[in-house]
């Protein structure tokens, strides 16, 4: 899944593919209309006048491509379920951008072989801050039912 139009019809696609790869640099490249090879001369620019506050092309732009993936997931897994996702691309060694992959639900990430050490690492960390938040959610809905018999602690 590279192009925006294709993210946006997850749902139909997934009737005949069997997992979806997202293309991170490519998607991002469709979705800002410009090249990575381009964006080198302005985009350090842009980042010290606080246009933007990192490259896109680094570290993926959870709110715009990112959102994109949001919808990709969620229409390919409505129309597939269980359907393996992942992305491949520069992304994939980016610890932020793994992240947003283990908040998104997604299955794997593909990256270059010199960022492998820094992927496992950051997978691993986004796993278990991951783990934590839902046992911390767990753990306030339990006590809620208390709460409200008995009043705040």
């Amino acid at each position: 899944v590279e192009l925006p139009r294709a993210a946006l019809q997850a749902g139909r696609l997934a009737e005949q593919a069997e997992f979806f790869s997202f293309g991170t640099n490519d998607l991002t490249q469709t979705t800002y209309g410009l090249s990575r090879d381009d964006a080198g001369a302005f985009l350090p620019e842009y980042k010290a006048k606080g246009i933007v506050e990192q490259d896109p092309f680094v570290s993926l732009d959870q709110e715009g491509v990112g959102e994109l993936i949001q919808i990709a997931v969620e229409r390919g897994r409505r129309s597939r379920s269980g359907m393996k996702m992942g992305i491949c691309g520069e992304h994939g060694g980016d610890p932020a951008s793994i992240e947003f992959c283990e908040k998104t639900g997604l299955d794997y990430v593909s990256c270059s072989p010199f960022r492998v050490p820094i992927a496992r690492l950051a997978a691993a960390q986004a796993a278990l801050k991951s783990q934590g938040e839902k046992a911390l959610q767990a753990s306030t809905k339990a006590a809620r039912p208390r709460q409200q018999r008995f009043g705040p602690w």
